[in-house]
């Protein structure tokens, strides 16, 4: 294997967590493990730039953790007087590093054990979104504090708190019970959901996007689909996930500002994305149950394969909208429920759909209401009414693209009268 083949970052969070794995499952100390593949990770980022790959990678950066893992395992049951009790639970086999060429026992892939762990319900979801992209996608804790505008010392302390918590609760390196399974799974797609969410639209900043955590949040959905290939809303993750990504290059112009998407080039979309997230649906929603991922996929994919704003099938979206509210009670669906009644019926309609909406609490610190009432006052040609409901959803955000594209348009329908 050379450099050509891959670049030393794909394959280093390609690894990341199949070594982790074997190092938690053989010393049942997930919060040391990850530390020690850390540092694997980061000698490799160092030396295989400068010397090439190594003949076996896997077998390269678990010899190098295990030999840390062995450092560390040996200093805190010094430290703690607990030799003897540590040994009885490791083993002597635990104390030698396998070679750097030897092949790795088994081809057991963790990954998915990792993702649960990850995201356990004992965590705060920040917690399990810093854990999992560190441990699972193997960014490092800088990467982490930068893709979230927060100081490295508060990221780094917010990951060393959730394996703290972690090592705390006993939690065995297992996948959970099947009673428990399902629950649990809801909780990892839900992480990964608001990774790519954030990567989508950042809530802070100067950036409309994060390439970053888009790309990996779609990795892992399709890792957890390897893993999972019979789980519907595993499939309809990923392919609602391809289906918004799709869009990406389009979504922003020249100077990094936001166009709507009636607005946007179609001809900049990515086919190869729309073909592949449409298959993924059609062939989930065929199987089910349909879920609630399966349902927002389906509708991006009406988006999607229309070839004009105009010939968006705007009735089967509203029908798909009113399935997924009732399916989630979300304020945010019963907006582009609202949204969608207006394109269907008339903005009148919109309109007093969202007045339903909008003693919702879980709205009540966010510009999307504002928003859409803008878009519909609008559509209804209110223009005053609109800009009003504009720039009070410009106040609201905290995107700076999304803040200057909710101002141009309240001057522009303002400069328009």
């Amino acid at each position: 294997m050379t450099l050509a083949d891959h670049t030393v970052e794909d394959l280093l969070r390609e690894l990341a967590p199949r070594v982790l794995g074997v190092l938690a499952r053989r010393f049942g100390d997930f919060a040391t493990a990850e530390d020690a593949v850390q540092e694997a990770l980061l000698a490799a980022s160092r030396q295989w730039p400068v010397d090439g790959l190594p003949d076996h990678p896997r077998g390269w950066l678990t010899q190098v953790a295990y030999r840390r893992m062995i450092e560390l395992v040996r200093a805190e049951t010094a430290r703690r007087d607990r030799e003897d009790r540590a040994a009885r639970r490791a083993g002597d086999d635990r104390r030698t590093a396998p070679a750097a060429d030897e092949p790795v026992t088994g081809d057991r892939d963790d990954t998915l054990v990792l993702l649960f762990l990850c995201c356990h319900p004992s965590l705060t979801t920040p917690s399990a979104i810093a854990l999992t992209l560190r441990a699972v996608g193997g960014l490092s804790t800088a990467e982490i504090a930068r893709a979230f505008l927060v100081p490295e010392a508060t990221m780094a302390q917010r990951i060393s708190r959730a394996k703290q918590r972690i090592r705390d609760s006993g939690l065995p390196f297992r996948l959970p019970e099947p009673a428990d399974r399902q629950a649990r799974l809801a909780a990892v797609l839900h992480v990964l959901y608001l990774i790519f969410t954030e990567g989508h639209t950042a809530s802070l900043g100067d950036d409309l996007r994060r390439v970053d955590l888009c790309e990996e949040a779609i990795r892992l959905a399709r890792e957890m689909h390897r893993l999972l290939p019979g789980d519907s809303e595993v499939a309809g993750l990923l392919a609602l996930m391809l289906l918004t990504d799709a869009r990406a290059a389009a979504r922003s112009g020249p100077s990094g500002e936001l166009i709507p998407l009636a607005e946007q080039d179609r001809s900049r979309w990515d086919a190869a994305a729309i073909a592949e997230g449409t298959a993924l649906v059609t062939d989930a929603m065929t199987r089910g149950p349909v879920g609630p991922y399966q349902l927002q996929a389906a509708v991006a994919a009406l988006h999607d394969e229309a070839q004009s704003a105009a010939a968006t099938d705007w009735p089967q979206i509203l029908a798909l909208y009113g399935v997924l509210e009732r399916l989630t009670g979300s304020p945010v669906v019963a907006l582009n429920r609202a949204v969608a009644t207006a394109m269907v019926h008339g903005p009148t309609a919109g309109l007093d759909k969202l007045a339903a909406v909008a003693t919702d609490p879980r709205l009540a610190d966010s510009h999307r209401l504002d928003a859409a009432r803008a878009h519909l006052h609008e559509m209804a040609g209110n223009h005053d009414a609109a800009a009003t409901h504009y720039r009070a959803a410009a106040a609201r955000t905290t995107s700076r693209p999304e803040q200057e594209y909710l101002l141009t348009r309240a001057a522009r329908l303002l400069h328009s009268r």
